[in-house]
């Protein structure tokens, strides 16, 4: 188990993927049940906002902790940032569904389902790239930059033993 100031190794690319989609797929099947709700309440755009904003801080948390395996809380920064891409998300989500209305005057509850989670499916796949390569991403480990001093061998031509021979070369 890792401690709090021992960072945990980063997982590979699929298993953070498979976590991801658990994780964020998760959240996104409790919110599509949370926006149909709120939706008979409130305006469809306004309940897809509320519950965006909420899932995706909950995600975010389970992103960095889970799926990428930071080892620590999330900061305000990494939410800012991973706001970025739910904000793309739910611009993605409003257009499908905003698309599915304008063709269908009134589409069934199994329809607009399916639309919208196909849309959040594609998003989350973005939503992760962006995750994973921006917000979470980690340092590369970086190389020790030790000078390490080049030894050369130089041959040496051997001199003759006896100075009688040396003198009688030159």
């Amino acid at each position: 188990m890792a401690g709090k100031n021992r960072p945990q190794s980063a997982p590979g690319v699929l298993t953070a993927f498979a976590r991801f989609v658990l994780c964020g797929g998760g959240v996104g099947l409790a919110s599509s049940f949370a926006v149909a709700a709120l939706a008979s309440l409130i305006p469809w755009l306004m309940a897809n906002a509320l519950i965006t904003a909420i899932s995706t801080l909950i995600a975010t948390e389970l992103h960095a902790r889970f799926t990428f395996g930071i080892g620590r809380r999330t900061t305000w920064h990494e939410h800012a940032q991973s706001a970025g891409s739910a904000a793309a998300a739910y611009a993605v989500t409003c257009m499908a569904m905003l698309v599915l209305h304008h063709w269908m005057a009134t589409p069934g509850a199994v329809l607009e389902q399916l639309v919208y989670l196909s849309a959040c499916a594609l998003a989350g796949v973005a939503r992760f790239a962006v995750l994973r390569l921006l917000v979470f991403a980690r340092p590369a480990p970086q190389l020790a930059a030790v000078a390490r001093p080049v030894h050369a061998t130089v041959a040496r031509p051997t001199a003759p033993a006896d100075q009688a021979a040396l003198c009688r070369t030159a």
